[in-house]
């Protein structure tokens, strides 16, 4: 059988072996193979992530357990949050860091819990952020091999497209059994895999 050609980016995080990752933070990723599944968030995340999140400093993070630039270390930890499903938890974060990829956390946050408008206001304002062409490249991979489809070519048709992925996420989420729905649920984690990446080298001073 041949695999689904978004299965390779549906499985696992951070797979490059010279990221800078301590085992704390490997540890978080690798806690529950099921995170980060739901389109839209409802009810309480992990528990057991919670216990790690709740006492966990951005220097713990990191193999050198040195930030060299705290608002990515920061930001790192607004990602865990969200990839175990505390949207309130990483708002709380996100909303506290300036620039674009603090406002990237937060469109994320925002599309997660399904107020999708708040989600492109967001989105708006990291419209420069550096991970767009990878991201774009790296959805391309996945989309390219699938058959034509108006709401999954405006995904990529001009660069990644934040807007129609908040669309395409807002049509889909409470339909699982739709064929897209696998889709959007790995689009929505290479998004995270992405930026949290961008992150980690970052706070790392990489």
């Amino acid at each position: 059988m041949t695999r689904a050609p978004w299965r390779a980016y549906d499985r696992g995080v951070m797979q490059d072996p010279t990221d800078p990752l301590s085992p704390t933070a490997r540890h978080l990723l690798k806690l529950n193979p099921d995170a980060y599944a739901a389109l839209v968030a409802r009810g309480d995340g992990s528990m057991e992530a919670r216990d790690l999140l709740e006492s966990l400093q951005p220097e713990q993070l990191l193999a050198s357990g040195n930030v060299k630039r705290e608002a990515d270390g920061e930001a790192m930890l607004a990602g865990l949050w969200l990839w175990h499903d505390w949207l309130d938890e990483s708002h709380t974060i996100s909303q506290g860091l300036h620039g674009a990829t603090g406002s990237f956390w937060h469109a994320i946050m925002h599309r997660r819990e399904g107020d999708f408008s708040n989600a492109k206001y967001w989105y708006a304002r990291c419209a420069d952020h550096p991970i767009l062409p990878s991201l774009n490249a790296q959805a391309s991979a996945i989309l390219n091999p699938l058959p034509a489809d108006k709401s999954i070519l405006r995904l990529t048709a001009h660069g990644w497209n934040p807007n129609a992925f908040v669309d395409f996420v807002e049509e889909l989420h409470d339909r699982p059994n739709d064929p897209r729905h696998r889709i959007a649920v790995a689009l929505q984690r290479l998004e995270w895999r992405v930026l949290f990446e961008h992150c980690s080298r970052a706070a790392a001073g990489a």
